[in-house]
């Protein structure tokens, strides 16, 4: 295989920084994806995919490099493709179905450390899964986000567009810190500034400090005593996040152990989802996220746990770049506290509880205080970073996304597509991740636990259908006018 032209090192954005350093002992931060191919796919083939089109995205051929300021981005001399995807059988144990063995690979690539020598993603092609091949993607988190990661994934399929040319390296550095300071002040220092002043009325004037750290991201990652005392000073700060109750207290909420279990389930029509939501006239996402809501309070329920009048929250990825700049990759998002109402039973009035906390969730600016909150992270020495990100661990019992993508099946080296589904990671101490995803016509629901927490999370994916069916009914049963 051809050597690609050698590039300059790239210093690492602070984002990208912060998410490099929040890997601990029970959760590691990569976003790990599977995808169902029919027929099955050759090793050679998908050797000779990646390095068509995946490679000419250049941060897949390097390494991370760390220092007392940071961390680089540097070309991996002792680059090796065969070291990156790999090709491997599965063993189902007696008894054990081929869709539970490749459940239980994925959970175990889930909380095992990519090598830090090597460039930090790595595909595992699996041969004769039920009739065709299974793919398991990792991509650690610092490389790019869900929505970048989407963007490259689509672009390695058959037919998909290369990323546009990058510009002269000779300049990378110095550019690539003018961008992170341009869109951190865009996505963050900007839209926080109509909120300013109610913000110091309300919380004093630590807010305009650490808006001042972030207009500033050029200042190096230090290890201070008075950078410590300035991030524990956001704590402070961001007051609208830090006065939130921790969340309820349920099974699905405590001390994880990095022990992982992995699920999903089949997908359902999205033409359905979207009869439903017009019919009750709200969203496809609160349709959804009422579904998930009433999954996880029935297997409450069905443990003995009492879940009425309890809610809980979920953190909730919002991009932050145009989508015509996800080839960019990095890191540009935020997130969001969502509201699951798990304790109300009935589906209708359920939907209607998560179309409200939607609603209020649109005015609030909060949001945009935890978007800064993770961007000030990337310049805190790593027990300070360690303690912000434990505060959205308290608030929060899971980390979601819900992603639509492409409304027809894709082909990937002549083989259909048929399934996907993919998990971002859990931060601090949280044990749970959701995944809904829209693909080829239909929406599914997956779920990543941690063993302490849920050591089956099936339990769980199994109610999500019986749950939009409810829904369905319910809607069959309207009057037609």
């Amino acid at each position: 295989m051809p050597a690609a032209p050698r590039q300059a090192a790239q210093r690492m954005s602070r984002v990208d920084t912060a998410w490099l350093r929040m890997d601990n002992d029970v959760n590691l931060m990569m976003i790990v994806g599977v995808w169902l191919l029919q027929p099955g796919i050759s090793h050679a083939a998908l050797l000779e995919r990646v390095q068509d089109k995946l490679l000419k995205y250049h941060r897949f051929r390097q390494k991370v490099v760390e220092d007392a300021m940071g961390a680089s981005w540097v070309d991996d001399e002792a680059f090796d493709l065969r070291q990156q995807v790999l090709h491997e059988p599965l063993h189902p144990r007696r008894g054990q179905s081929p869709r539970a063995a490749l459940q239980e690979r994925v959970a175990e690539l889930s909380a095992t450390p990519l090598d830090r020598g090597r460039p930090l993603w790595q595909f595992h092609l699996i041969d004769d899964y039920e009739g065709g091949s299974a793919l398991i993607a990792r991509v650690h988190h610092c490389i790019a986000d869900g929505i970048a990661l989407i963007s490259v994934m689509l672009s390695i399929t058959d037919g998909g567009m290369d990323p546009p040319p990058r510009s002269s390296r000779g300049r990378a550095r110095a550019e690539d810190e003018d961008e992170d300071a341009d869109w951190l002040s865009d996505a963050v220092v900007k839209p926080l500034t109509e909120f300013t002043v109610k913000a110091l009325g309300m919380y004093g004037g630590g807010v305009a400090r650490s808006m001042e750290m972030l207009a500033n991201p050029q200042q190096p990652l230090l290890g201070s005593l008075d950078m410590a005392r300035t991030g524990y000073q956001v704590l402070g700060d961001v007051a609208a996040l830090a006065l939130m109750p921790d969340d309820s207290p349920t099974s699905l909420k405590g001390t994880p152990v990095g022990r992982k279990h992995v699920a999903w389930g089949e997908p359902i029509a999205l033409d359905q989802v979207k009869a439903i939501g017009k019919a009750l006239d709200c969203s496809i996402n609160d349709v959804l996220l009422a579904c998930v809501a009433g999954a996880i309070g029935g297997y409450l329920r069905a443990r003995g746990e009492d879940p009425g009048g309890q809610e809980i929250r979920a953190m909730v990825p919002v991009n932050l770049r145009p989508l015509e700049q996800a080839h960019q990759l990095g890191n540009r998002f935020g997130l969001v506290p969502l509201v699951l109402p798990i304790g109300v039973a009935n589906p209708v009035e359920r939907v209607y509880a998560v179309r409200t906390r939607m609603n209020q969730l649109k005015g609030s600016y909060q949001p945009l205080l935890a978007f800064a909150v993770l961007s000030v992270a990337g310049l805190l020495i790593k027990p300070v970073q360690d303690a912000l990100l434990n505060m959205f661990a308290k608030k929060a019992t899971a980390v979601m996304t819900n992603v639509p993508g492409p409304a027809t099946p894709l082909k990937f080296c002549g083989s259909t597509l048929t399934q996907t589904m993919f998990w971002v990671p859990q931060s601090g101490h949280i044990g749970v991740g959701v995944s809904i995803l829209s693909y080829g016509g239909g929406v599914q629901f997956g779920l990543v636990t941690d063993d302490a927490l849920c050591n089956d999370p099936q339990a769980i994916v199994e109610r999500f259908e019986p749950e939009f069916e409810k829904l369905l009914m319910v809607t069959l049963m309207l009057p037609w006018e």
